[in-house]
Parts: structure tokens; C-alpha cells; sequence
């Protein structure tokens, strides 16, 4: 089963996925296994790799890596054109339809499209959308893009129902990592309400009652990335308590 047919079939029955982002330049060589045990431990759904930059040559490493130490799908996460490897089984082809910058619209995929068809990779189009979550992010930094404001939910509802009227397959609000605030309950809720896509929330998500909360809320997916990185603990943590989320649901 593809990664998007599974990612489907969750929404579907109500089942919320965890996925976690792991960034090739915040972990040095050995750690990506301890990572991958741990989200295998704590039946992680997706792992994303990837970041805003990359400047180490870790990349294909730290997938290899991830992929002998666990069964779980590896989506590239991609902040740049270097960002690519068929040693993953996908790829979100991340459009950040918030800004107004070309590159990150178009440009970018452009320059990998032909690369991507080639490789086989399941390609999964996400329309990505950048809310300010109290601070500069790396994201919003590179990008060069302004993020939507946390009380602007009209903003945001209107940029997701374009994403996916333009084809998105996935919509993903993003307070970016690092963020001092999650993406807003009450934005998610709205956005969640307008659009039938799967809705992925990321940035900000530091303990299990915010990533229940969120949700709770309307996503479908939780990401968390920097949160971890201190306590590896904490995958298991979140992973349990979004999952017996789901069986709630299921049972009740």
C-alpha cells in the first residue's frame, strides 16, 4: 500500500498518524539509529527526513540509516533541490502556497520534476502553509516568505481550499520548527472544516496533551521534529497517546 492510499484509509477511520521529522544536520552519525529504534518502538507511522538547510553531507547517510533500523515509510521532507534520494520511499513535493515567492511555488520543482519521475519515488503534492508561530523560523527565514498570522483564519482557510482546488493531495499548517507557539486550535479546526485533504500539523508540538489537543482539533497527521531531540522519550509518549486517541473513537 502506498504511503498517501495509507494515509487515506486513517482519515477515513478517524485514525490520527504520527509522523516524525528528522533533520540530517541536527543529528551526527549514529544517533539516526537510536532514532529509528525508538519511532519503530513507538509504531511511528511516516518519518520525514529533510530541513530548511543542509550542510553536512549526512543526507543519504541518515536515510540508509533510518531504513536499516526500522520498517516504518521514509517521505523526503525537502527545503532544496539537493534534498533528493531514492534511497527514501517518497517524497512530499512541499509547495508553501502561503508566500508569494516563485521558487518555493514552482521554481524549485521544476529544477527536480524529471530527477523525481526517474527515481520511482511516491510523490505526494502538499500544498504547505506557514503560520507564525511567535518567532523566525529557518523556514520562514530561507524561504524568504511571511508566515500567515495566528488570528488570521480566514487566510489560512482560503490558502488551503486553493491548495486544494490547484491538486494538492495534502495540506500541511506549519508554525515552523523551533516554533514558541503551535499552530493556533481554532485555526486547525477551521481549516479542518473546509477542506476533505488529509491535514498535517507540525511546529511548536512539544508534549502529548498539545498533539491530543491538536487533534482533537482536526489533524490528521501530528509532525514533531526539535521536540525530541533532547528526550527520545517523548516519541513514545506522543505516539501512545495519539493512537489511543484513535482507538477512543474507534470504540466509541
Amino acid at each position: 500500500m502506498s504511503v498517501y492510499k495509507k494515509i487515506l484509509k486513517n482519515k477515513s477511520a478517524n485514525r490520527k498518524m504520527l509522523a516524525v521529522l528528522i533533520d540530517p544536520d541536527n543529528n551526527t552519525s549514529g544517533s539516526f539509529a537510536k532514532i529509528a529504534k525508538s519511532c519503530q518502538e513507538a509504531k511511528v507511522d511516516i518519518i520525514l527526513a529533510g530541513g530548511s538547510l543542509i550542510t553536512t553531507n549526512n543526507f543519504d547517510k541518515c536515510i540508509e540509516e533510518i531504513r536499516s533500523n526500522c520498517d516504518i515509510p521514509v517521505m523526503l521532507f525537502p527545503g532544496g533541490v539537493m534534498q533528493i534520494s531514492i534511497k527514501a520511499d517518497g517524497i512530499l513535493l512541499l509547495s508553501l502556497i502561503s508566500g508569494r515567492n516563485p521558487d518555493m511555488l514552482i521554481g524549485k520543482h521544476v529544477e527536480t520534476a524529471s530527477i523525481i519521475r526517474k527515481s520511482g519515488l511516491e510523490s505526494i503534492p502538499t500544498g504547505y502553509i506557514l503560520i507564525d508561530g511567535g518567532k523566525i523560523t529557518s523556514v520562514q527565514y530561507i524561504s524568504n516568505t511571511i508566515p500567515i498570522p495566528a488570528d488570521k483564519n480566514d487566510i489560512a482557510v482560503s490558502t488551503a481550499i486553493a491548495g486544494e482546488m490547484l491538486g494538492m493531495k495534502l495540506i500541511y499548517l506549519e508554525a515552523g520548527s523551533g516554533a514558541i507557539n503551535p499552530v493556533p486550535l481554532k485555526m486547525i479546526t477551521a481549516v479542518s472544516n473546509e477542506i476533505a485533504l488529509p491535514l498535517c500539523v507540525g511546529g511548536g508540538i512539544r508534549t502529548p496533551e498539545s498533539a491530543i489537543a491538536i487533534c482533537k482539533a482536526g489533524a490528521n497527521i501530528i509532525v514533531i521534529g526539535n521536540a525530541f531531540e533532547k528526550n527520545y522519550q517523548l516519541i513514545g509518549e506522543i505516539s501512545c497517546a495519539i493512537h489511543e486517541l484513535s482507538t477512543e473513537h474507534h470504540n466509541s
